[in-house]
């Protein structure tokens, strides 16, 4: 048995969840931060129309969560990027590199045929804290 605690992560400056989720974990140094899509945390809608202005909605609401936990995506140890079409990929890496500084974390890209409401793109990261 784990004498972790878990410590949920939530924020208004990022999407509620629209399942049954949360925003992000925390377990002990590590924070887990759920998959983000495109959705504006205001009005709950996809952004949509240019796949520049998801994948930077998609970042930024993964930055915000960050910033709830404590940190900042330079925390990032490992990021997951979901993408309907490999061919945005190499606007998911011009796009990551100005929320993600160097040294960059671990990473997947992975291509998928649906995405929750139609989004194109979805990132998820866990982020890692020095006790």
């Amino acid at each position: 048995m784990s004498n972790l605690s878990k410590q949920i992560i939530h924020t208004d400056a990022a999407p509620k969840a629209i399942g049954i989720y949360s925003q992000a974990v925390r377990a002990g140094d590590t924070v887990y931060v759920s998959g983000q899509i495109p959705l504006d945390p205001a009005s709950g809608e996809l952004v949509s129309g240019d796949i520049e202005l998801e994948i930077r909605r998609a970042f930024d609401n993964l930055a915000a969560i960050a910033k709830a936990a404590g940190g900042s995506l330079a925390d990032a140890v490992k990021v997951t990027v979901f993408l309907t079409d490999l061919a945005h990929f190499a606007k998911v890496n011009e796009i990551m590199a100005q929320y993600v500084p160097q040294p960059w974390p671990a990473r997947a890209a992975v291509g998928v045929s649906q995405l929750p409401k139609g989004a194109r793109v979805e990132v998820e990261c866990i982020l890692h804290f020095a006790p």
